[in-house]
């Protein structure tokens, strides 16, 4: 059993500025809150055991009441084989639920449209659409098969829709999306697509990634399995996949080539705002403003004109070192004039002329030439009631200036979380961790109907999904308890359209999915 209160960071954090609760949002009530308020000590919460309906396996530890259910287990080695006869990569990440609803009767797609929102026994059916963040590449080895969309057939990432009951009961998937790289995570839009993120900048014009020398030691060669000279096409960019129509497979380039995380839609200034995960190297918050609006086009546009936040009156900002809970800072937006790029093919035999390094910070360089902030690897958005919500997984605690560090990832705390206010332009310090007891490197995030924010954790030391309510108490869901993958970690967290349901992925070698029900309202998700 794990005691939820032990973990309640309220009594170790610092009033918040006044005036900084502006607006509504999932997280107003909490900076407007009093700091003795925000310490009291709710009813005791416990997590226990549940086993897995499934097939009776303790995964999972819950709050009592709750119940689960995983489904499509899968990795590289060992894939499940989908409806449409792909193979399941696995490395399940990013993940949004949609309504799932039939089509007309004279549709004539192929048969994975056209579905009902309910099964034959009356069950309500939700659309997943999924990531999987495969690293790797091969010739003609992408996921999918004939008819899927692909991008690059060198590439082995992707995305898979899945149509399941709000209990875990898949009723039919397939592949989505081949031929991408590292799709990490991404977003829900609400014309009904889905937008992937691939977070990673390899390419034909690139050197393999993660091949850097640590600091006074002798190069081991690269650390992955990617061979960048197997790529037909560069990787970094975003793309769309809609929910009942086929993807494009063409990436939104102008968005940038750079190492994206996840994406938020803002419906009142009609951008799209995005975080990079730049491990090594500072990270940046940027917003796209498409040249003509999705909700009215019904699809993500290229060509429109990305910028990159900047605190003003601040040159490069250090935001990635400690910040006092409540800090605020007004926010203006720099442009980046060479969004994508392409350093061209090597001749055969040839190495690339630029390393991965060089890439990776190609575009953030530019907006930081111009005074753009920095961060420590941003990574979940989620918009709620005019603010953007993110997390910088290895923010805070150290008042010193943020140094590169190529080993162990740039920054040196165990995660903030940010609030951006879209309609005055402010961001917001809501929470900085004081330890990795508390919160350890927060990444994707979303938010429940009664506004929580709830939070999956990847680090190494046991991973849980944390819940954030608007009175500012931080409390645990749910821990991993899968027998010698305890520090898998959590990604993809997405409630089903009638927030019965919690979706969500461990992220591992061998991807799963997992179902959640219960009696939310006990403990305020």
């Amino acid at each position: 059993m794990t005691d939820l209160d032990r973990r309640d960071f309220l009594a170790t954090g610092a009033a918040a500025t006044a005036g900084a609760a502006v607006l509504g949002g999932p997280l107003a009530g909490f900076l407007a809150t009093p700091a003795a308020a925000r310490g009291r000590r709710d009813r005791p919460t416990r997590l226990v055991d549940v086993l897995d309906l499934r097939d009776g396996v303790r995964r999972l530890a819950l709050p009592e009441g709750f119940q689960y259910r995983s489904f499509q287990p899968s990795r590289l080695s060992a894939p499940l084989i989908l409806d449409d006869g792909s193979k399941l990569p696995g490395r399940h990440d990013g993940m949004a639920a949609f309504s799932s609803h039939r089509k007309g009767e004279d549709d004539d797609h192929d048969d994975h449209r056209g579905w009902r929102g309910s099964d034959k026994r009356g069950r309500d059916v939700v659309t997943l659409v999924r990531n999987h963040e495969e690293n790797g590449s091969g010739v003609g080895r992408s996921f999918g098969v004939a008819g899927t969309p692909v991008y690059d057939t060198g590439a082995l990432g992707g995305t898979s829709t899945v149509r399941v009951t709000n209990d875990g009961i898949v009723q039919q998937s397939f592949a989505s999306l081949g031929g991408t790289q590292m799709n990490c995570s991404g977003g829900k839009m609400p014309w009904g697509s889905w937008i992937t993120c691939e977070e990673t900048v390899n390419g034909y014009d690139l050197g393999d990634d993660f091949t850097r020398t640590p600091p006074g030691g002798t190069d081991p060669g690269p650390l992955t399995y990617v061979q960048n000279a197997r790529l037909q096409k560069n990787h970094g960019y975003i793309f769309e996949v809609p929910v009942d129509d086929d993807a494009s497979a063409q990436p939104i380039t102008q968005a940038g080539r750079f190492a994206h995380e996840s994406v938020a839609w803002d419906p009142h200034t009609d951008a799209l705002y995005l975080s990079e995960d730049n491990f090594a190297f500072p990270s940046g918050f940027y917003k796209y403003v498409p040249p003509r609006n999705p909700k009215r086009s019904g699809r993500l546009q290229d060509g429109g004109k990305l910028y990159m936040l900047k605190v003003k009156g601040v040159s490069n900002a250090d935001l990635a070192r400690h910040q006092e809970r409540g800090a605020t800072f007004e926010a203006e937006w720099v442009q980046i004039d060479q969004p994508n790029f392409d350093f061209g093919r090597p001749a055969a035999g040839a190495a690339p002329s630029k390393a991965n390094d060089q890439g990776i910070v190609f575009v953030g360089d530019q907006g930081r030439a111009k005074g753009a902030a920095q961060f420590s690897r941003l990574e979940g958005t989620v918009y709620d009631s005019g603010w953007v919500y993110f997390t910088s997984t290895q923010g805070g605690l150290s008042t010193t200036p943020t140094q590169v560090d190529q080993t162990n990832g740039f920054g040196k705390g165990f995660g903030q979380i940010w609030g951006y206010n879209t309609r005055r332009g402010t961001l917001h310090m809501l929470f900085e961790s004081p330890g990795r007891e508390v919160l350890d490197f927060p990444d994707n995030i979303t938010t429940s109907r009664r506004g929580t924010l709830v939070v999956c954790e990847d680090h190494d030391d046991r991973n849980f999904l944390r819940g954030l309510t608007r009175k500012g108490r931080l409390f645990d869901i749910a821990q991993n308890r899968i027998e010698n993958r305890l520090n898998d970690e959590f990604a993809g967290a997405t409630f089903s359209p009638d927030g019965r349901t919690l979706f969500v992925n461990i992220q591992a070698t061998e991807g799963l999915t997992i179902a959640i029900w219960g009696p939310w309202h006990r403990i305020d998700v």
